[in-house]
């Protein structure tokens, strides 16, 4: 039963590393010409949080699917739920970071807010670990968005290339 956990728990950091492929390049030319607000994270905080963040999401996952007898019927939502907020969070970067799209991305995460909590709504009757598990990603998402919001404000529109 090791393989399912480790695979499970492992999964979200796929993305991330892709993710961070993508920021790593763009944090060193175009974010510093972007006004942020005061109160934002210091950039090396955001990789400490994100491995954090996506350990915790998919060992979460994993006690989901492990209470539910694995990829079942029972599963379809709140596992499909997961799966789409795992997908939008991988899509966040690209279009934030890579496309310099910071409206679309401030929708975009909206959305993955949206869905988290949706994900978490169903896991609490499954797993209230795993729910708790997410609340972290929850609050930094919440973090997250207002810091998206304030860029999106706070920069012309001209600076989306």
């Amino acid at each position: 039963m090791w393989l399912p956990m480790l695979g499970m728990t492992a999964l979200p950091h796929l993305g991330g590393l892709v993710g961070g492929y993508i920021t790593r390049q763009q944090v060193k030319t175009w974010y510093p010409t972007l006004k942020k607000p005061s109160w934002r994270p210091p950039n090396a905080a955001f990789p400490i949080v994100w491995t954090c963040l996506y350990t915790g999401m998919g060992y979460g996952s994993y006690l989901v699917w492990k209470e539910l007898g694995g990829f079942t019927e029972d599963a379809l939502v709140p596992l499909g739920l997961y799966g789409l907020q795992l997908a939008l969070n991988w899509t966040w970067t690209p279009i934030f970071f890579g496309a310099h799209k910071l409206k679309l991305a401030l929708m975009e995460i909206v959305l993955l807010t949206g869905t988290v909590a949706a994900t978490m709504v169903s896991w609490y009757p499954i797993n209230r670990t795993a729910t708790l598990l997410m609340a972290p990603y929850l609050s930094w998402l919440c973090l997250a968005t207002s810091l998206n919001y304030c860029i999106w404000r706070d920069n012309s529109e001209e600076k989306e290339d």
